[in-house]
């Protein structure tokens, strides 16, 4: 937090003094533009003038999606070492090399897993572009690290686990939930891995990873700021588009099978509420340009959770926690729902809550369920409807003036393969939604034979388990 408060102030001091060279600081300048180098890598480029200040982001197509069984976590355990050093023709670097030298530049970086990619990105002045664009291409084809730097840096990933999943109950009960739902899909494998995976992982499985994965064709590069389309090119061409390209793993197909009957999975832990998860499987968006029929109720599905939790005062706020309306009584302290709309795998509706004093998880998911079954029976009022979408303009309206934020978006639809502008086709199809497609979703997909129920039940605390600091774990996830 320091260093990005710092380094906040310095590019706030840096456009402070250069607003004379951007009189057109409040416009955003340009639609992105995307290119393809000579080796496959993608480019795509966004001008935004607003700021002397660049964002540079190197996607991966490699998650926990492309591990293995018994090689579970891999894809996180790789992300932590891309930062333990390189080895090229060119030179070296060491260990924590790499961070140093970008906050050497005034920047700010880091990097995320998750089920379907990798990122990493940087956050500079834009006149320090080519500096990190040189430093990670030489990172992503030259990783290199000695095995005592990965045995130091698996136990940080295992404490991370401890800490953010086995010492967190709701983050348990997520995972167990998902390892249930799903039999064939990787989705049902935890990012971070299985305990027993990283204790078995060995430094040549994360090295392997990377030779598979980390290839140009399977990379999307994405610089958005204070930038000039044609110098960006051809520093992506210098530094990325010379990188030797080579065949990716053959992927197979992992569809999963038709659910045949409701599941049911119950988790034990210190906790001081209980917890109730519904998740049903639903189709997700795969084509923004000419929507199918599947396509269009997954949209209709995002429209439903909005309505049921998507502003202040939202149906299961309303309902359940503060109990309005005729015969109400209040369920939940919390409740909420969500839509899973974009991914490689397969999606999810999910409900959940924590009951009231005096409710039981079983009263919680009945009246979780009778909320959807209501808007199957007698729709959703245009003034719900209308509301949903306003909120949706101005909340995007106003992510979209953070350049981090544009992106991060811009990546990670590159990642599922959806065109540059599919953030506005997005928005202009939710506009079209109507009651009546919210009501045939509700219809449709909330029977038993795609539900997975999974329930935290609260434990007292373990007098035998020891505290864990509250701190960071050194690691480098976003």
């Amino acid at each position: 937090m320091k260093r990005l408060i710092i380094c906040f102030f310095a590019l706030l001091a840096a456009w402070t003094g250069a607003q004379a060279q951007h009189p057109s600081a409040n416009a955003i300048n340009a639609k992105p533009q995307q290119f393809t180098l000579a080796n496959g890598m993608t480019l795509i480029v966004q001008v935004d003038r607003r700021a002397p200040t660049a964002v540079h982001m190197l996607w991966v197509r490699a998650g926990s999606m492309d591990e293995v069984d018994g090689k579970s976590g891999v894809a996180h355990v790789l992300e932590h070492m891309m930062f333990k050093g390189t080895q090229s023709a060119t030179g070296s670097t060491a260990p924590g090399e790499f961070s140093r030298r970008v906050a050497a530049l005034g920047g700010r970086e880091n990097a995320f897993t998750a089920s379907d990619y990798t990122g990493y990105f940087q956050q500079i002045p834009a006149s320090r572009l080519e500096d990190v664009i040189k430093l990670e291409a030489d990172r992503f084809a030259h990783n290199r690290w000695p095995d005592g730097e990965f045995a130091k840096e698996i136990e940080v990933v295992k404490e991370e686990r401890r800490m953010r999943t086995e010492d967190e109950p709701r983050a348990l009960l997520y995972e167990t939930l998902e390892a249930t739902a799903f039999v064939a899909s990787p989705y049902r494998r935890p990012i971070v891995g299985w305990m027993n995976d990283l204790d078995n992982l060995r430094p040549d499985d994360v090295r392997a990873f990377h030779r598979d994965w980390y290839v140009p064709a399977n990379a999307v590069v994405v610089v958005a700021g204070d930038v000039k389309v044609p110098q960006v090119r051809r520093w992506a061409e210098q530094y990325y588009g010379q990188l030797p390209t080579r065949a990716l793993p053959e992927r197979k197909p992992r569809v999963e099978p038709p659910q045949a009957g409701v599941k049911r999975v119950e988790v034990k832990a210190p906790a001081e509420q209980a917890y109730v998860a519904l998740a049903w499987k639903v189709p997700g968006l795969h084509n923004i340009t000419n929507p199918s029929a599947e396509d269009w109720d997954a949209m209709a599905l995002t429209v439903l959770a909005a309505v049921l939790d998507g502003y202040d005062g939202a149906r299961l706020q309303r309902a359940l926690v503060q109990g309005q309306g005729a015969n109400a009584k209040r369920v939940a302290d919390s409740a909420g729902a969500g839509n899973g709309l974009t991914g490689r795998g397969p999606q999810l509706f999910v409900l959940d809550g924590s009951p009231a004093a005096g409710r039981t998880p079983a009263e919680l998911e009945t009246a979780l369920r009778e909320q959807v079954a209501r808007i199957a029976r007698e729709g959703v009022s245009e003034a719900e409807l209308n509301r949903v979408k306003t909120q949706w303009m101005a909340g995007e309206v106003y992510q979209r003036d953070s350049l981090f934020y544009r992106a991060r978006k811009l990546g990670a639809n590159a990642m599922l393969n959806l065109p540059l502008d599919a953030d506005d086709r997005l928005l202009a199809h939710l506009r079209t939604i109507t009651s009546q497609q919210v009501q045939s979703v509700a219809t449709r997909y909330f029977g038993e034979d795609t539900l997975t129920v999974g329930v935290l039940h609260p434990m007292p605390p373990d007098p035998q388990r020891r505290s864990r600091p509250m701190g960071g774990m050194g690691g480098r996830d976003f």
